[in-house]
């Protein structure tokens, strides 16, 4: 069976990751490219479609591997804390990456293998809490885009707001979904 351009090149996903890492720290999200990315690696940009579909698979590869950082809370961890620490762990990971943040509200979350095992461990959490399969994805939702908010309001250029407030705030909040979904 002959071999693709990117195994005749030697690529890997994890090293097309790397290289788009790299240009996107550089570039940003306009200097994002698969040519710029086989530019990157010393190779021609067909040999990077062994690895990944288009410029939007990619950037979707780019945020779940940052979700990979996170620890899904175990399914034996007290619902509320779990489901809590997982969100405010998720906030202060996008506040450290601020420029990310902006691709997360675009593409309303990360649909990757890291982010749909982050949504699992917390539905897991949410049935113990006694919320059925069909409101989990809604309340798992709500979560998401309660934080992915306070980490836009947290990164903005021109927050009036403090992370550390906002923070805090996000953890009232996540209390309050958490509640009303149980309730």
């Amino acid at each position: 069976m002959p071999r693709t351009p990117g195994q005749r090149a030697g690529l890997s996903h994890e090293a097309v990751l790397t290289a788009a890492k790299r240009v996107f720290a550089e570039r940003g999200l306009p200097g994002l490219s698969m040519r710029s990315v086989a530019g990157e690696l010393g190779v021609a940009p067909n040999a990077l479609y062994s690895h990944v579909a288009d410029k939007d698979a990619l950037v979707d590869a780019l945020l779940d591997d940052l979700l990979g950082a996170l620890d899904p809370p175990p399914p034996d961890a007290e619902p509320v804390a779990g489901l809590r620490e997982v969100m405010l762990a998720t906030f202060d990971l996008l506040a450290r990456h601020a420029d990310l943040v902006p691709l997360y509200l675009a593409r309303q979350g990360a649909r990757g293998p890291q982010a749909r095992a982050l949504g699992a461990a917390m539905t897991v959490l949410l049935a113990r809490l006694g919320v059925d399969d069909a409101a989990a994805g809604r309340v798992v939702r709500a979560l998401i885009v309660s934080t992915l908010g306070y980490a836009a309001l947290a990164t903005a250029d021109d927050a009036n707001l403090n992370p550390p407030e906002l923070r805090a705030d996000l953890e009232v909040t996540l209390d309050w979904i958490v509640r009303g979904a149980t309730a």
